[in-house]
């Protein structure tokens, strides 16, 4: 089986007015377009070309959901269960509705996420920076009364970054997070903070878009990763992330667990955050992977998805199917034909679905795709 699918752009406060537009090559639509989400997830089914959404098709028992991003503003800073604290959760909120604005656990499932960078370039908040390193960065704010406090918290105890995180979500240090994020402000105006210029210009701009906001002191502690087009980056379960801007692919395990810890007006559970989060400092690895031929892989330690990016130029790549698979085209013209003969074409911005009982498909033209399936 080969369909043809579409959806309609999220309209999410943090997302581009231009980006998704400029990648599909038409005119931009006026409103904020966040997420295209091709999947059989029940929050946004794909829709089938003709008629009916994936998920009837499925039976909404995909493993992964595929998006196309596009952030022009700061994502919330959160975190996603593994699959044991996912089950434990879920279990713990059998008794609430699902529409409960208290429930932290929407399923019992994890959500670990691969992002591939679309864009020139695309900036992240990934993990939590190595203490000594965010000392560094401390001195280039000056030492008011804030940046002192912060210092001092992040020089105590056994397990410095879950009590700084604990201190700075515990909703009693407004004039301390103020007083910081100010010290931010004027660092980033000053552009004479060596090494770690870059890294404050960022948070400067994350403080514009939400001031007084104490996520913009947990941005202060965290890695701030720029992609390349075409690199990646793998978030597993406990790594708290925030995307701040640009486009790009996503792929996911099916959930919707996400425990967030600032930069939103939605409910932050501090409690239950603190219990998840992995607060072991560490860079995050950039996914480079070198093609193979027209195939690169990004590969991921867990088993519910495998994304490709495929470059065609005119020759035909042929891929066995493996379960379910998506090709989402990302550039230029791009068809996808079956064993049997069955073609579409694949505008950029959409994706063509393949059943699980097609031994293999060829992927004709001279463009882009991505190709997800289950993990392998």
């Amino acid at each position: 089986m080969l369909l043809s699918l579409t959806n309609a752009p999220r309209d999410y406060a943090w997302g581009s007015a231009s980006l998704l537009a400029e990648l599909e090559g038409r005119s931009p639509s006026g409103a904020p377009e966040a997420e295209v989400w091709f999947g059989d997830h029940p929050g946004d089914p794909a829709d089938i070309d003709g008629d009916g959404t994936l998920d009837e098709i499925t039976g909404g028992t995909l493993p992964y959901l595929l998006k196309l991003l596009a952030a022009a503003q700061p994502l919330s800073i959160q975190v996603h269960p593994t699959i044991a604290q996912a089950q434990q959760g879920w279990a713990a909120e059998s008794g609430k509705g699902l529409d409960d604005p208290t429930r932290n656990y929407r399923d019992d499932n994890h959500k670990p996420e691969l992002i591939v960078a679309l864009s020139e370039t695309f900036q992240s908040l990934s993990g939590l920076r190595p203490v000594s390193d965010t000392l560094s960065l401390l001195d280039a704010l000056g030492d008011g009364a804030g940046v002192s406090a912060l210092r001092a918290h992040l020089t105590g105890g056994a397990d410095v970054l879950r009590d700084t995180l604990s201190w700075l979500l515990g909703g009693t240090v407004q004039p301390q997070v103020d007083d910081i994020i100010a010290s931010v402000t004027a660092a980033a105006e000053r552009a004479d903070a060596g090494e770690w210029n870059t890294t404050i210009q960022a948070i400067a701009g994350v403080a514009d878009t939400y001031p007084g906001d104490p996520g913009v002191v947990v941005a202060l502690l965290m890695n701030h990763v720029v992609l390349r087009r075409g690199e990646g980056l793998f978030l597993r379960a406990g790594l708290l992330h925030a995307y701040l801007e640009g486009l790009g692919v996503e792929i996911m395990a099916a959930s919707d667990n996400v425990l967030r810890g600032g930069l939103t007006p939605k409910r932050i559970d501090v409690a239950e955050l603190l219990s998840i989060v992995d607060t072991v400092p560490s860079e995050v690895p950039v996914l480079r992977p070198a093609a193979d031929g027209a195939i690169t892989s990004y590969p991921v330690p867990v088993a519910d998805f495998a994304l490709d990016r495929v470059t065609l130029t005119g020759e035909s790549v042929v891929r066995a199917v493996a379960g379910p698979t998506m090709v989402l085209a990302t550039a230029g013209d791009v068809a996808v034909e079956t064993e049997s003969g069955t073609v579409r074409t694949v505008p950029v911005g959409t994706a063509a679905f393949v059943s699980a009982d097609e031994p293999e498909l060829r992927l004709r033209g001279v463009g882009e795709a991505f190709i997800a399936a289950p993990g392998r």
